[in-house]
């Protein structure tokens, strides 16, 4: 068998991969991991991280290059080969079964048996021993929809780890996690790494970078931009490697002049399919010219507040109205109609038709207005000149307009929901994780697009599961806990991590009085 230099445990060596479309994603790649660091990927979207690890994980094949697993030429043509070699990956999105325990998420595909019967108690003790045995600790008889998302983070890694992996590959895995609980994760890592585990850490947080990784590969444009020692690099050399330029993460903003109050919601209840209640009944108010601020840990009630304002499912009883007009349970055309726009926080499923143009995502929202017909037919000409100066205007790069929009990077898909909806004159924007998963430069545009936007008169609802993000934008501040508003910070200046998690992870609550004294809900 073929081998070259076994100082790494991983190493591509001029990986090429180009799609039948003619996009290359990777060009002449090398990424070389040491056995027992933690290695940051990092790069904006688009620059083929995602693909290059796909590869190392056998979800693709590379178009040119080899890859060597300890020394030897390997053909990672599966996933289930990749996890012979010892490869596993945490995706971003948790590929757990909710209805089923830790336990037997953490053996599915592997079940221990007694007969012809799986071997429930096996499993827990398996799945016992292996958390015991990395400081994992976990509920093997909870069900996974009834656990913090902290905790399905340590079941994925659980079940990399009984599969026998010895190189991780985490994407993102901070993404959903509060201050307190990554803390508790790169403690984990740490402990991993210590025992001998190599872990390729994908992550678009530089603080995160700095903290826990050895070494940093980045990409742009499809190519390496070189490997860094971690404590030799600041952040903003990184930022200036990822992106080409200084990017300013930090939004300067004039202090907010709220007016009239656009969105009012008030007692809004709603308990889900598994009979968990995840709005309590919940009231606050969004002001003309202010971001409000949602903050908390994934799984108390953020997503099924916006799931109820734009109609994607009904509450069990309270109100909401756009300047005094109701919006639950009013069809979207409508809800739009009122000025209501919104970015959703799965962009591929409710933010674009990835079939679908780039023009097309642009103007469906707006094709029925008589600039962009003439009697029965469309004004292509007019359609063309909009679609181009959207493009133009929020910097999305593509070929052309009528290119699919699903074969454009994260971050520029993401700018093309984000032009639509901040082109339409809202009146309310609810943004919902509109950075999540997209590169620092695309998060700097429309970060600094949302302030313009508030400052200009509209009414920003923004839903952020980044600390930095959501702190540093809003004007005002609630924190979700269970259902329910359990702070609310009028000013967010004397606000940090620390004061945000206590309060996300349940550890401090406002009195009722204290939430309805500033939360303009009246």
């Amino acid at each position: 068998m073929e081998k070259t230099n076994t100082e790494y445990v991983v190493q591509m060596k001029g990986i090429t991969k180009v799609y039948p479309n003619g996009i290359a994603a990777n060009q002449s790649v090398d990424f070389n991991v040491r056995e027992g660091e933690i290695h940051a990927l990092m790069g904006e979207n688009g620059a083929g991280k995602s693909t290059l690890m796909k590869m190392l994980f056998g979800l693709e094949q590379p178009t040119e290059g080899e890859i060597y697993v300890r020394g030897e030429k390997v053909h990672l043509t599966s996933p289930t080969v990749a996890i012979a070699h010892g490869i596993g990956m945490v995706h971003q999105h948790f590929m757990l079964v909710p209805s089923l325990t830790v336990a037997e998420n953490i053996v599915l595909g592997i079940p221990p048996r007694k007969g012809i019967f799986i071997d429930y108690k096996k499993a827990v003790e398996i799945t016992e021993e292996y958390a015991k045995k990395y400081n994992l600790h976990v509920d093997a008889n909870a069900k996974v929809m009834d656990i913090p998302v902290g905790m399905k983070q340590k079941v994925e890694i659980l079940k990399a780890l009984v599969r026998g992996a010895k190189i991780l590959i985490l994407d993102e895995p901070t993404a959903v996690l509060t201050t307190q609980e990554t803390a508790e994760l790169f403690k984990e890592l740490i402990h991993l790494k210590n025992q001998g585990y190599t872990i390729i850490f994908i992550s678009h947080k530089l603080k995160e970078i700095k903290e826990i990784t050895d070494r940093m590969t980045i990409l742009r444009g499809g190519k390496s931009m070189g490997v860094y020692d971690t404590k030799d690099t600041t952040e903003q050399e990184i930022s200036r490697l990822m992106v080409g330029r200084d990017v300013v993460l930090s939004v300067e903003k004039d202090q907010a002049q709220p007016t009239d109050v656009v969105l009012r919601v008030k007692d809004l209840e709603y308990t889900n399919e598994w009979n968990r209640k995840m709005l309590n009944k919940v009231s606050f108010a969004v002001r003309k010219g202010e971001i409000l601020g949602i903050a908390g840990v994934e799984g108390n009630g953020q997503a099924e507040l916006v799931e109820m304002l734009f109609n994607l499912n009904q509450p069990d009883g309270g109100t909401a109205e756009v300047n005094g007009k109701n919006i639950l349970g009013v069809d979207q055309d409508r809800i739009r109609a009122m000025g209501v726009s919104l970015i959703p926080e799965d962009r591929m499923t409710y933010g674009i038709a990835g079939d679908g143009t780039i023009e097309e995502n642009l103007i469906s929202d707006r094709c029925d207005k008589k600039k962009f017909n003439i009697g029965p037919l469309f004004n292509m000409r007019a359609i063309h000149q909009e679609s181009d100066r959207l493009i133009d205007e929020f910097d999305v790069l593509c070929k052309s307009n009528q290119q699919q929009v699903k074969m454009l990077s994260g971050g520029n898909i993401q700018k093309v929901v984000v032009a639509r909806e901040f082109s339409s004159d809202p009146i309310l924007i609810i943004a919902d994780q509109p950075t999540r998963g997209i590169d620092v430069g695309a998060t700097e545009f429309i970060r600094k697009k949302l302030v313009e936007l508030s400052r200009a008169g509209a009414a920003v609802l923004l839903v952020s599961a980044d600390l930095n993000e959501v702190i540093e934008l809003s004007d005002s501040l609630m924190v979700f806990y269970g259902g329910q508003i359990s702070a609310y910070f009028e000013d967010t200046s004397s606000i940090n991590d620390e004061i945000m998690g206590e309060y996300m992870l349940g550890l401090k609550h406002q009195s009722e009085e204290e939430i309805r004294r500033v939360c303009h809900e009246g």
